[in-house]
């Protein structure tokens, strides 16, 4: 059964599982029980039998509006008489905000943003641990950190130079400004941008559908062989696909699809 959150919207359909932001009166600004709902999903997606691929999109007219200012207001001004001791304090809530979105790029399953209207802040944290981004027309991006005065610290500024050249991460980080639908897509930040939010939509459970007919096993391997070569040499990276297809490769799979493709049919696979 799937757990009950407070500020999500999920549900599971023909094995595509949808994650929905669902504070539509924030933005879907962050705020703590967001930020924690996020690894307790993604870690049960993970592991869902039922789930193959998820969507992740936003209620109302925002993808994701960042942190509740109210919530780093908290964070911020927590401090104790000793410095040193306020500062290993906030160090340990960054790891564990951290550990929150690193869990959607951990999730064994491909994870598809659509994102529609702002972007920001931590909504950029968030779609930069995705496998693909794809945006409406109205979609804006913005690493606004920088303009209240601090550093990205969940892992924009470690995630986005493995999709945007270095020198836009660059741009982008030192000056705050906003990224449009068509920049987005003509710097890599998203495969695709679509005219309206219903089209994205549709277009995005459209591609995962088809994720969700492949191989369940060879997708979670192929993700795993992604993940791990962006932070691996080539040479690591082939000696782990090897190590992986030697002991994981499903000989019943392969017969499956490749029989499947001869007679015109789609194949059924175990999850």
């Amino acid at each position: 059964m799937i757990p009950a959150f407070e500020t999500l919207s999920v549900s599971i359909e023909n094995h595509v599982a949808h994650v929905q932001l669902n504070r539509p009166e924030k933005a879907n600004a962050m705020n703590l029980p967001m930020w924690q709902e996020l690894q307790v999903c993604f870690e049960y997606l993970s592991d869902a039998e039922d789930a193959r691929v998820v969507v992740l999109s936003g209620a109302g007219k925002n993808f994701c509006a960042g942190i509740d200012l109210d919530m780093f207001a908290g964070v911020v001004g927590d401090a104790q008489s000793d410095p040193a001791r306020a500062a290993e304090q906030l160090r340990q809530t960054i790891l564990r905000l951290q550990d929150n979105l690193t869990a959607i790029e951990k999730c064994r399953k491909p994870v598809l943003a659509a994102i529609h209207g702002n972007c920001v802040g931590g909504g950029i944290d968030m779609v930069s641990c995705c496998d693909m981004r794809y945006c409406a027309e109205d979609a804006k991006f913005s690493i606004k950190e920088i303009d209240i005065g601090m550093t990205a610290d969940v892992g924009t500024l470690q995630r986005l130079p493995h999709i945007v050249p270095q020198g836009v991460v660059r741009e982008l980080a030192y000056t705050g400004r906003d990224v449009k639908a068509d920049e987005a897509q003509r710097i890599g930040l998203v495969n695709n941008v679509y005219q309206s939010r219903e089209a994205m939509m549709a277009s995005v459970l459209e591609i995962a559908a088809d994720i969700a007919s492949k191989s369940p096993l060879a997708i979670r391997g192929t993700k795993e062989m992604l993940v791990y070569t962006r932070d691996h040499s080539v040479a690591d990276g082939l000696n782990f696909i090897a190590t992986w297809n030697a002991g994981m490769l499903s000989q019943g799979d392969v017969m499956k699809a490749l029989t499947a493709r001869m007679e015109g049919k789609v194949a059924e696979f175990d999850s």
